[in-house]
């Protein structure tokens, strides 16, 4: 329970406790120096009570006036007549000359009453619903009515007030205003229940207090019931309860309709404002925060006489992409925020952290001694992810690539020395370094590089590309049973464009899907074209990018057009890499999907990825891939040579065919055929060549005709 509950608690019981001790105790006041000293008392309280219903009325009318709310104006209304009510029952009490001829004592306890009624329905009406703003130019016209109904109470109070006494005996007038009084506190603690029914769900503290209040007013109203002209001690505790009423009232009032909402208002703009500079996967300070930060690190240089240099470095996430599309974007998600977790742990003072977006990061660090201090810090950085990151999926190694630039040397502004970094950390990710510092000679390939993607967007529909077929030889027969498709950019300024120069531009960009499909149909066609033109049916081995391998429809897509160029699936093998299955359920229900086609499927450079016995038992796929860079070495290093007889033994025990890439030379071909490997390729059968080409040298008519 809350402190404010407790309290509110609290004075319910110590109120109904005070009313049991008084009523018990039966004191009465007989003596002329007692009634003088409660009248005085009272009048104290009567006056308390006043000035607390008169500041209800000012709190709500003067001040913040332009923050007007439907508690608050209505609250200060009911309060200024509430409070008019009250002043004339005090004058009364008192026994003014002037005020005694129109109020009596008698009189002015029949306006208590009212005045006590007035506040417990006014109350009811007014906190009993949800409070809300309204518009200033509403407050004149609710104080003109509040005027208005306080005279109008006045007039018909003043004619009851003389012809009730020729109805009703003064017995039963003093019955009636008992039964008035009781009837009030019955409203007071129908206010208590209503509201704690309709705030049930959530009591602010001010509501708690406004709950108080009318405990204190319900107690006062008990007092009241029994008090009147003989001045008991109950009319002296009936007063004091309503000036604590009235005063918590006033404090309630306050902080529900204005300290409150100012509260909310300040939580609102602070949320905002974490929100502009904060980003809400990672809770670290964002690019606009950091931008900020820079700008204030490059004026303390200025203004001060800081040695040493600082130094902005940038780091992302290698392969993010293909975790995120393979292990679903809320793996994605959870490596950003657990990448974020590790790296703000090793935080040194003078260093922050801020989130760039995706999966970047920018690091900031401040007075660093030297230059050479600035690399081992982030190397320091790069070296916290050597431990495995776990994710639900399982434990996965990342790295990551570092850009750096230091100020001022790469850069004299924010976003100068931001640009930077980030351009040397795509420069050390193209190059496979792990950390890289800004020169201008990368700004200019990242310009050529952003020249050579608009060029890629537009290769397909130019028809820039073109294919390379190069033949897969089996070592047992020396015969051709298969080739390799190859995409090539034919460019018509810069020439021919390696493929390690345009494939990761494509990957990154997604243009590698379209592309991907029109190597797939163009090799298919192909094959089709030299089957109809009677050659010997052999297989066409396409690879597939990891955006086409994890498109819904692959095998849909891949179906439809062999159905179209009518060539048989068996002599389709399409290749895919191991990172492709790091999510295996996917990756299998995929595999699965293209197995029931017909095609064949090889796992692609096998050996230098996420390698995993669990999917080569599982997974539908029939062909292994040895890399060109074991082959390349087989015979000067016994590592390399371990390997290739490592996955060819483990091949043959799974039951599965092995293909040698790279192949060169006469004494890799003698050590693949020991180690019973079943095809090879390479430049010692022959590089790739165009299909015209590839049929004069490679194709052999069939003795059985045509194929259909």
């Amino acid at each position: 329970m809350k402190i404010e509950e407790k309290k509110t608690l609290l004075t319910a019981v110590c109120g109904a406790a005070l009313l049991l001790l008084v009523q018990s105790m039966h004191v009465t006041l007989n003596g002329d120096n007692e009634r003088e000293a409660l009248s005085a008392l009272y009048l104290i309280s009567s006056w308390c009570t006043s000035a607390f219903g008169f500041a209800i009325f000012a709190q709500g009318w003067l001040l913040f006036s332009n923050q007007l709310s439907r508690g608050r104006l209505y609250s200060s209304a009911l309060f200024l007549g509430v409070c008019v009510f009250d002043l004339l029952h005090t004058l009364g009490f008192i026994g003014i000359p002037f005020i005694q001829t129109v109020i009596s004592e008698d009189r002015a306890f029949w306006l208590l009453s009212f005045s006590r009624l007035a506040s417990a329905v006014g109350i009811l009406l007014i906190f009993g619903k949800e409070d809300s703003p309204v518009l200033v130019p509403r407050k004149n016209s609710v104080l003109r009515k509040s005027i208005l109904l306080v005279v109008l109470s006045m007039v018909l109070f003043s004619a009851g007030s003389y012809f009730l006494p020729e109805v009703i005996s003064p017995v039963q007038a003093d019955f009636a205003r008992k039964l008035l009084n009781f009837v009030v506190l019955l409203v007071y603690l129908l206010d208590i229940a209503i509201i704690f029914y309709t705030k049930r769900a959530e009591k602010s503290s001010s509501l708690l207090i406004i709950i108080r209040s009318l405990v204190f007013l319900a107690l006062g109203q008990a007092f009241y019931i029994d008090a009147g002209s003989d001045k008991n001690i109950d009319l002296l505790f009936g007063a004091a309860s309503c000036a604590a009423a009235y005063y918590l009232l006033l404090t309630g009032v306050y902080r529900l309709t204005i300290e409150e909402p100012f509260r909310e208002k300040q939580a609102i703009e602070a949320q905002i404002n974490y929100l502009v500079y904060h980003d809400d996967l990672t809770g670290l300070p964002n690019r606009r925060r950091l931008l900020q930060h820079v700008d204030e690190v490059i004026e303390s240089h200025k203004t001060s006489a800081i040695r040493g240099c600082s130094a902005l470095a940038v780091l992302n996430i290698n392969h993010f992409k293909d975790i995120n599309v393979s292990l679903g974007h809320l793996a994605g998600d959870r490596l950003l925020q657990l990448v974020a977790s590790r790296i703000k742990d090793g935080i040194r003072p003078g260093e922050d952290l801020f989130s760039m977006g995706g999966d970047e990061f920018a690091y900031l660090m401040t007075d660093m001694q030297s230059l050479d201090s600035c690399f081992l810090r982030s190397k320091e950085l790069l070296n916290l992810f050597e431990q495995p990151i776990e994710l639900e999926a399982g434990e996965y190694h990342i790295s990551l690539s570092l850009g750096i630039s230091i100020f001022p040397a790469d850069g004299d502004t924010a976003e100068q020395l931001i640009q930077n970094a980030d351009t040397a950390v795509h420069d050390a990710k193209e190059h496979g370094v792990d950390i890289r510092r800004y020169v201008p000679l990368i700004q200019m390939k990242a310009k050529e590089r952003l020249k050579l993607e608009n060029d890629l967007r537009r290769a397909l529909e130019r028809e820039e590309f073109f294919l390379l077929y190069q033949p897969q030889v089996q070592l047992a027969t020396k015969e051709i049973v298969g080739m390799e498709a190859l995409l090539r950019w034919q460019h018509p300024k810069r020439g021919l464009v390696s493929p390690a120069d345009f494939i990761p531009i494509a990957e990154e960009s997604g243009l590698i899907v379209p592309i991907g499909e029109w190597v797939l149909r163009t090799a298919c066609s192909q094959n089709k074209e030299w089957q109809k033109a009677g050659y010997r049916p052999i297989c066409v081995s396409v690879n597939l990018s990891l955006r086409q391998f994890l498109q819904p429809n692959l095998a849909g897509k891949i179906g439809g057009f062999l159905q179209r160029i009518g060539l048989d699936p068996s002599y389709v093998d399409l290749e895919i890499t191991e990172s492709m299955t790091m999510d295996k359920e996917k990756a299998f229900e995929q595999l699965k999907r293209l197995k029931e086609l017909g095609v064949y499927i090889s796992i692609d450079d096998f050996g230098t990825g996420y390698s995993s016995l669990h999917y080569l038992k599982n997974m539908p796929i029939d062909r292994l891939k040895i890399d060109r860079s074991f082959v390349a070495e087989v015979m000067e290093d016994s590592n390399n040579a371990a390997i290739v007889s490592t996955i060819t033994s483990m091949a043959h025990h799974l039951k599965l065919k092995v293909t040698a890439e790279g192949v060169e030379n006469e004494d890799q071909l003698q050590f693949l055929r020991q180690q019973r490997c079943h095809e090879a390729q390479g430049y010692f059968f022959s590089k790739p060549i165009r299909a015209q080409e590839f049929e004069r040298i490679f194709l052999k008519p069939t003795i059985y005709g045509m194929p259909s």
